[in-house]
């Protein structure tokens, strides 16, 4: 799912993470390999946000790859595993 900014923002209230913004050199493989999303990079690895099937705009938070070292400089990518954290979007404007 790609954020507009006001979700961008809301997301960061309820997650420790910082945005990949969209000309790091990464994110052409990423759209390739999963889509064009909005991508987050926490302690824990590589994040994004897929829509939920709600009554109320909403994102899961999916992990998509982990950090393969101490230092944080190597991803190790796996299944797309959800966290169980969702972000309401709910009283937003899109």
């Amino acid at each position: 799912m790609k954020l507009n900014a006001a979700q961008v923002k809301r997301t960061l209230t309820e997650m420790d993470a910082q945005v990949l913004p969209d000309d790091h050199p990464a994110v052409n493989q990423l759209v390739e390999l999963y889509g064009n999303h909005t991508y987050f990079l926490d302690r824990g690895g590589l994040k994004v946000l897929e829509e939920t099937e709600s009554d109320m705009p909403a994102g899961e938070v999916f992990s998509l790859a982990d950090w393969s070292d101490a230092t944080f400089s190597s991803l190790l990518a796996h299944k797309p595993t959800s966290t169980g954290v969702v972000i309401a979007f709910n009283q937003m404007k899109h």
